[in-house]
């Protein structure tokens, strides 16, 4: 086991002779693909550097190997998403995506971005984004705004695609994070299928904690985000809240 309960590691390696076993077979020539068991965020750059591709397993369960094997052979097609960010380096730690503006910066060797983000996830097809709409574009303190987002299935197979939407608090009173996840939906397409999907919001996700520690949503402009992943931003737009 590399973690657990009351375990504490102050290194991210993968543990005993792992990753010389995967150079070994990467000398080879073989295409590799690793399929990763674990519990935590690892160090994996030089796995994502020299991989074909990844299947981040986490802990699968008993029948883990079967459903891996669906995944290998091509029987499904996954769409999961990572809940978490994959730091490059411990030094990144804490790393997460909605932080202050100011929060983060480049380090002296190493820029400050995770090896693969909030919200990312591949599968056996490629989506393409248009038509993003917010209507209407003005949202008053008990009002509405509806965003919505065609989304076509560019790729050769039938797979999922996982639509997050996020805002970004473009003028406020306090500091706020970058950009939040503010709703997700997954949706099924076939090869050239299109599907538009629609997000409703409200002041409640746009608020905030004031200094008082009261929700209050200010005036001001909020951009508008929607993606495969918080990294991966397909379309913007400006919602004015009045």
């Amino acid at each position: 086991m590399e973690c657990g309960e009351g375990f504490n590691r102050s290194e991210l390696d993968l543990a005993g002779v792992q990753l010389d076993l995967l150079k070994e077979i990467h000398t080879t020539g073989i295409p590799m693909v690793v399929v990763l068991i674990k519990g935590r965020p690892l160090n994996i750059n030089w796995v994502a550097e020299n991989a074909l591709a990844i299947i981040d397993a986490w802990y699968p369960g008993q029948e883990g190997g079967s459903l891996i094997a669906d995944v290998l052979f091509g029987d499904y097609n996954p769409a999961g998403r990572l809940p978490i960010s994959v730091p490059k380096s411990v030094g990144q730690l804490p790393i997460y995506y909605n932080h202050k503006p100011s929060a983060r910066k480049n380090y002296v060797f190493m820029d400050s971005k995770p090896l693969f983000p909030f919200g990312y996830g591949l599968s056996y097809t490629t989506f393409m984004y248009s038509n993003l709409m917010i209507m209407p574009k003005r949202l008053l303190p008990t009002g509405e705004v509806r965003v919505s987002v065609d989304i076509i299935n560019v790729g050769s197979v039938t797979g999922d695609e996982v639509v997050q939407i996020y805002i970004s608090d473009e003028v406020s009173s306090i500091t706020r994070p970058v950009k939040e996840l503010k709703g997700f939906e997954r949706i099924t397409l076939l090869p050239g299928e299109t599907k538009t999907v629609t997000f409703s919001i409200t002041s409640k996700e746009l608020r905030f904690l004031d200094i008082n520690t009261n929700y209050i949503v200010g005036p001001g402009k909020f951009k508008i985000i929607v993606g495969g992943n918080q990294d991966n931003i397909l379309l913007t737009d400006y919602l004015e809240v009045v």
